[in-house]
């Protein structure tokens, strides 16, 4: 016989109708387990039901069926048919056909494992399956809102600034189990949840390389598998890259593949390749900068005339490359620069650039490509200050024109040149006189903004005073130094 098709619905315990006071069901015969599972409720007199159990029924009888003088045989390949074509339990009713319950089919069910309930004569079969209906909607609404929380749950963990590693432990914990992402060459680069042992974690990892692409070819989307009593499911990664999602979870819900593919989903937007520009593009971009080419003539392959240069630190711990992609995809980009505790990340002009959760920001203007090195430096100052501060995102925007519009720019440039002369061989200096300037005169928010320990500040600032031969606490000294410090 094959095996019976469960339907995909949620399951009623069958000791929940029991429970029922108002359908008064008692079981007399099988098993009494509370892992019983009923998936519907079938009424049939047919001497052999098979042909018309889909599986998981709580079939229903009033024993109609039952010839006269029927002998032990009768009821042990009656009930034998029930448990192949996967019955849950026998419902058997009292009256008007039989007053008591046959003592033969009793032992048959018990025999065979199958549990028997006996049916008052006061309780109808429509009643008991607008029982199980009623349950089962029940438990459909509570599976749904289980898989609408892990939903919500798996997206807001997929914009935190370690969205890979957050969004695997959020499956595990939803499903009770271990959530792995394997790289391209089966190694496993993020894990989280309980661990079955090493049986199931070899048995996971090869199932995660019967859906990894051979060659040019996807084998499979999802496979599936058992050990030692875990369930194992490994998920091939949209992105095409050869990354496999691998769950192993004691228990199966109804909704669990559907929690599990929507953290697929996410993983493969982590893991793959960001919308706009091609891989071979940005490849081609950069192969012409290494052989000479200039920002202006490899910036129409990355589709754009005009960029901003945005600089990224996480709030909390310092990022892996995947958190870095995460940031580009967030932030509409692919052209990503993980370099430390800050990302760099070029984005075309016309994206709208907001802040994001777990992350920092400064912004620099609209540049053209070939500004994007002062693009770069003002991102960095606007990081700097955003941190200072203590936002989540700085622009360095444009202004309105301001007193120092009115000097030539090179006699500007002149003033500007000779009045820092004497600290113009000390980039930390200048940076340091720059920064405490913006952040008028904080000691505390320039060591932030600076990574230095507040006494440096202090040291700087007096080092500064004394080559310049400035009073810095006088304003129309400060905003000279400003003015010229804004030229540099």
């Amino acid at each position: 016989m094959p095996d019976p098709a469960v339907p995909p619905t949620p399951p009623v315990p069958l000791d929940a109708l029991l429970a029922r006071e108002d359908l008064g069901l008692r079981r007399i015969a099988g098993p009494d387990d509370p892992g019983v599972a009923v998936h519907g409720a079938h009424t049939s007199e047919m001497a052999d039901p098979y042909p018309y159990l889909l599986g998981g029924e709580l079939l229903l009888s009033a024993g109609v069926h039952i010839p006269e003088g029927a002998d032990a045989g009768y009821f042990d390949a009656y009930v034998s048919r029930i448990v192949a074509a996967g019955g849950a339990a026998l419902g058997f009713g009292l009256a008007p056909v039989h007053d008591t319950v046959p003592g033969a089919l009793a032992e048959a069910c018990a025999a065979h494992g199958l549990p028997l309930l006996e049916v008052p004569p006061r309780t109808t079969f429509s009643g008991v399956a607008r029982a199980v209906w009623q349950l089962t909607a029940r438990a459909r609404l509570a599976e749904l809102r289980r898989v609408t929380e892990a939903q919500q749950s798996l997206a807001t963990a997929a914009a935190r600034p370690d969205p890979v590693p957050s969004v695997l432990h959020r499956l595990a914990r939803r499903l009770g189990g271990r959530a792995v992402l394997y790289g391209p060459e089966g190694t496993e680069l993020a894990a989280a949840g309980r661990d079955h042992g090493e049986e199931v974690r070899t048995a996971l990892a090869e199932l995660a390389g019967v859906v990894r692409p051979a060659g040019t070819r996807r084998r499979t989307d999802s496979a599936a598998d058992t050990v030692a009593g875990v369930r194992l499911t490994a998920y091939a990664l949209g992105s095409g890259r050869g990354f496999v999602l691998g769950v192993a979870a004691p228990q199966r819900e109804p909704g669990d593949h559907a929690i599990a593919s929507v953290a697929a989903v996410l993983l493969s937007l982590l893991t793959g390749e960001h919308q706009g520009d091609t891989g071979a593009a940005r490849s081609s971009a950069l192969v012409r900068l290494l052989l000479g080419g200039t920002p202006e003539a490899v910036a129409p392959l990355l589709g754009g005339d005009r960029w901003r240069v945005v600089h990224a630190r996480p709030d909390a711990r310092a990022p892996d490359p995947l958190a870095a992609s995460a940031l580009g995809a967030a932030l509409g980009s692919a052209l990503v620069d993980p370099a430390g505790e800050v990302v760099r990340v070029l984005v075309p002009a016309d994206r709208a650039l907001q802040a994001l959760p777990g992350w920092t920001l400064g912004v620099s203007a609209a540049v053209a490509p070939a500004d994007w090195p002062a693009a770069d430096t003002q991102a960095a100052r606007a990081l700097a200050r955003a941190r200072a501060t203590r936002v989540p995102l700085v622009r360095h925007g444009s202004r309105a024109p301001a007193l120092a519009d009115l000097v030539a720019p090179d006699d500007a440039d002149a003033h500007a040149r000779a009045l820092l002369a004497p600290i113009g061989d000390a980039p930390a200096l200048t940076e340091t006189l720059r920064t405490w300037l913006s952040l008028h005169g904080s000691w505390d928010r320039t060591a932030v903004a600076l990574s230095v320990h507040r006494n440096t500040v202090r040291q700087r600032i007096a080092r500064c005073a004394a080559l310049l031969g400035a009073d810095l606490d006088d304003p129309d000294v400060r905003m000279e130094l400003w003015f010229a410090l804004r030229r540099t």
